[in-house]
């Protein structure tokens, strides 16, 4: 069983930074690709990025430049540090990771671009 909890959304004016966090229980953290999704106002969900458990990272085209994520196995945590924020970036926010043939899904947070 893996539970995942992000925290960081929040309120921020065009051209802004945030830093999501998501903390995940279980000793396999460290084992497996952890990803970021958003979902926006017209409900599509999209992968933002992925994280191996090297620390190679992946984008969407969209936050190429923008957005960077990074991993602490000790803490079984990840980050996605989130600059140059656009009205566009406006969505929740999930963190997942897949462990076998489970999807495994945080709460989400909102983060909401606008000024």
């Amino acid at each position: 069983q893996v539970q995942l909890v992000e925290s960081g959304g929040g309120l921020v004016q065009p051209g802004g930074s945030l830093r999501l966090s998501c903390a995940a229980s279980g000793s396999i953290f460290r084992l497996v690709v952890m990803r970021w999704y958003r979902q926006g106002p017209d409900n599509q969900r999209e992968l933002v990025g992925a994280i191996a458990n090297d620390g190679r990272t992946t984008y969407a085209d969209s936050v190429k430049g923008r957005f960077t994520g990074s991993r602490d196995n000790a803490k079984n945590t990840v980050y996605l540090q989130m600059n140059s924020l656009k009205p566009e970036d406006t969505a929740v926010y999930y963190c997942n990771a897949l462990v076998g043939a489970t999807n495994y899904w945080g709460q989400g947070t909102q983060v909401t671009v606008s000024s």
